[in-house]
């Protein structure tokens, strides 16, 4: 059975490959697309996403966006426990639980019915500078998460097992005041404000790798947005 979003690039690349849609003719906007085909406007993203990797439509070329602790880039591809041991961060990794869990968002982007979270804290001494839920399908290997645990303490490493590896995504980023949980886990105060980043990878054949959901202390984490060629 086809999900929406697999529909949606279906029809599209048809049009692409068959002509009726000529070569540099704009697509329709996101709106139009979510609204015709009855999907959220991150599944018409998504369904975009994978059809410029597939090199039927392109894009603005040359952006790209990083995420800085104290100024020094991560390397998201390794995930943010190794980039921070790398750049010299005296930054600690807390688990605080994998445990199965639905997502009405990703079934509805993806066609993937079950999910497995991972929630994890990141600590500078006493004090958290993020909360990090990272979501992913509860397929092969990764469907035993919440018994068998991560590969040697990393997701990165434990997704490449169950062969999902990222070739690329989106990430968007805002602002979300800490509610009391969140604000008891980093030992802050509720109601204050930390940035938040919601980044989707996807494999080469479109499918979902992650969907990471972070709190992150603005005072430390920071964008980094370049464009064109240096």
């Amino acid at each position: 059975m086809y999900s929406k979003r697999q529909r949606l690039v279906g029809d599209l690349s048809d049009l692409i490959r068959s002509g009726r849609l000529a070569h540099g003719e704009r697509l329709p906007g996101e709106n139009q697309l979510a609204l015709q085909y009855q999907v959220s406007r991150g599944t018409v993203r998504s369904a975009l996403s994978e059809l410029q990797q597939l090199e039927l439509i392109s894009t603005q070329a040359g952006v790209g966006s990083f995420v800085t602790f104290d100024g020094v880039q991560l390397d998201q591809r390794i995930g943010w426990a190794r980039a921070l041991a790398d750049a010299g961060a005296p930054v600690t990794t807390e688990l605080l639980g994998i445990e199965a869990v639905e997502d009405q968002a990703l079934e509805e982007e993806f066609g993937e019915t079950a999910y497995v979270a991972v929630r994890r804290l990141r600590r500078e001494r006493d004090r958290g500078v993020s909360l990090e839920t990272a979501t992913v399908p509860a397929t092969g290997l990764l469907a035993d998460l919440p018994e068998t645990g991560l590969r040697d303490g990393s997701l990165t490493k434990t997704l490449e097992a169950a062969g999902r590896i990222s070739v690329g995504g989106d990430q968007w980023i805002s602002t979300e005041r800490l509610d009391a949980c969140a604000a008891g886990l980093l030992g802050r105060s509720i109601g204050e404000l930390f940035l938040r980043a919601e980044r989707t990878s996807v494999d080469v054949e479109g499918r979902l790798v992650e969907r990471v959901v972070s709190l992150l202390d603005p005072d430390r984490f920071q964008f980094h947005l370049t464009f064109g060629h240096r």
